[in-house]
């Protein structure tokens, strides 16, 4: 049985789930029998990208369709290779969601047996003790919490929802900023994948940056009824750009008069792609300084999000991560110039959010399509996944190579609500 949450640098980090604990057997071990490996589907984690998406895609799919899997080559393309801190919570997570049983998830290790069970609706924490990740944390937890089993006694109901506390970073290199998540991710789950925001939702209570961490979001996420689907994705023409939205921040100690060197430099490279038709040109291009002091403001750091939104419902990001080596204007400018290499592409999503969507397109139910740009190692990897462990397929057909364009199909697995 887990102990309450602690910080942890060198061990595994510790996750809490009061729900789970009531609920998992006691004789439920966690430790895997020879027997029970020797079934395990094995996964090579040093495939095509060869890094921490392989892990959260796998867990995620082996949790919903209760395949165990043995993860060899953790990690092989990194360096260090194996296991780090924010991982491990994030398996760790996982395996409190599902009461899998695991072997291997520990800082460094480089083969992971994971064998899930029940999933189970409730209240979770993780927190790695490092500035690790939320967001990828979110990204392994959310398919997962979707689609609970069903309880073992009928006059027993799971709960509609779980919450869940995600702590440690929230804008932290390679990995998508908690504003992506906010103003991308989530929203184009609203429009285009049959979520509400009522349901799912997330709430920041304190930013933290690397290296110090500290960052803590809150997440709503809602239960799949008996036979809920996720619907198929049908984007195949952007349209027109409607509007650009954004802003810089500065957060704990920092300058606040650096926020404000952020947002001049994205504006001044973006304002030549505004239509000559528009004149308010600030009303096209609305871009806002933020200055994040007390509960909110959390560790220093500083950076810009900024996003366009199109006439048919796309949201194309791009965005940038201040550092003490970089100049406050430069920050601004790569995230402008971030956005406008996404948009040249005429692609529905930016590179980012391609691969994020990959899982959702492997369990909805139908034949999803879209457009996209050119298409990263991320993309391909997810894909490899999801076919290895859903019965879901993709195909991808060229549009236009001189963009980049293609058109990415999916027949998705269908899984259903349980509950």
């Amino acid at each position: 049985m887990h102990e309450t949450t602690t910080h942890l640098r060198d061990a595994l980090p510790a996750i809490v789930s009061l729900h789970s604990m009531l609920r998992r057997p006691a004789s439920l071990l966690r430790t895997m029998t020879t027997s029970a490996t020797a079934n395990l589907k094995t996964i090579d984690g040093g495939t095509l990208e060869g890094g921490g998406q392989i892990l959260r895609n796998t867990v995620a799919l082996s949790a919903l369709f209760s395949k165990p899997v043995c993860i060899v080559n953790v990690r092989q393309n990194r360096k260090p290779p194996g296991l780090k801190p924010q991982h491990a919570a994030g398996l760790k997570l996982v395996e409190t969601i599902c009461d899998a049983t695991t072997e291997g998830i520990e800082k460094g290790s480089r083969t992971v047996n994971f064998s899930p069970s029940s999933i189970h609706t409730g209240n979770f924490i993780a927190d790695p003790g490092t500035a690790g990740s939320t967001t990828l944390l979110l990204q392994v937890s959310l398919p997962v919490l979707l689609f609970p089993s069903p309880p073992e006694d009928s006059s027993d109901p799971l709960p509609s929802s779980s919450k869940i506390i995600l702590r440690g970073g929230t804008n932290a290199l390679n990995a998508p900023p908690i504003d992506y998540t906010q103003h991308i991710f989530l929203p184009f789950l609203y429009k285009h994948f049959g979520f509400s925001p009522d349901t799912l939702s997330l709430h920041v209570k304190r930013r933290g940056y690397f290296p110090r961490g500290g960052g803590e979001i809150q997440v709503t996420v809602p239960a799949f009824t008996k036979g809920q689907t996720i619907p198929p994705l049908n984007l195949i023409d952007r349209g027109s750009i409607a509007r650009i939205h954004g802003f810089s921040y500065v957060s704990g100690s920092l300058l606040s008069h650096l926020a404000e060197q952020i947002r001049s430099a994205a504006l001044d490279a973006l304002n030549h792609i505004v239509p000559p038709e528009i004149e308010d040109k600030e009303s096209f291009v609305q871009i806002s300084a933020r200055v994040d002091k007390g509960e909110k403001g959390g560790s220093p750091g500083s950076g810009i999000m900024l996003w366009a939104e199109t006439t048919n419902g796309c949201i194309i990001g791009g965005s940038a991560l201040g550092s003490k080596n970089v100049l406050a204007t430069d920050t601004g400018t790569a995230a402008a110039n971030e956005l406008l290499r996404n948009l040249k592409h005429g692609g529905c999503v930016d590179e980012y959010l391609q691969d994020q969507i990959i899982i959702f397109m492997a369990l909805a139910k139908g034949k999803s399509s879209i457009a996209i740009g050119p298409v990263t190692l991320h993309t391909k990897t997810a894909i490899w996944v999801a076919e290895q462990m859903t019965s879901a397929r993709f195909e991808l057909t060229e549009l236009d190579t001189d963009r980049g364009l293609s058109l990415l199909t999916c027949e998705g697995s269908g899984l259903e609500g349980r509950i």
